[in-house]
């Protein structure tokens, strides 16, 4: 899989969320990972999705999209809530 991101929302991810995007991407690589449609950031012309997986012992949430063959993540972050749904439906 190719990834992109824009570097300054990476920067600002990094001091707001405590996780790079490049980091983000392990997430994807989490046999247990869950992907779903981020409804409430699509629109009609592109769909979103959030990606909750593990990264070494926390479970990560990336905010991303599917732009020609990449994924472009927006958004990453160690939040309560998502993790509470990767432990219930990998229980």
């Amino acid at each position: 899989m190719d990834f992109e991101w824009d570097g300054d929302k990476d920067i600002i991810n990094v001091i707001k969320h405590g996780v790079s995007f490049r980091r983000a991407q392990e997430a994807f690589n989490d046999s247990k990972r869950l992907i779903f449609e981020d409804i409430r950031h699509s629109t009609k012309n592109e769909t979103r999705y959030f990606c909750i997986g593990m990264i070494k012992d926390r479970i990560c949430t990336v905010r991303f999209a599917l732009r020609g063959g990449s994924i472009r993540i927006f958004g990453a972050g160690y939040w309560r809530k998502q993790v509470k749904i990767y432990e219930k439906e990998n229980s």
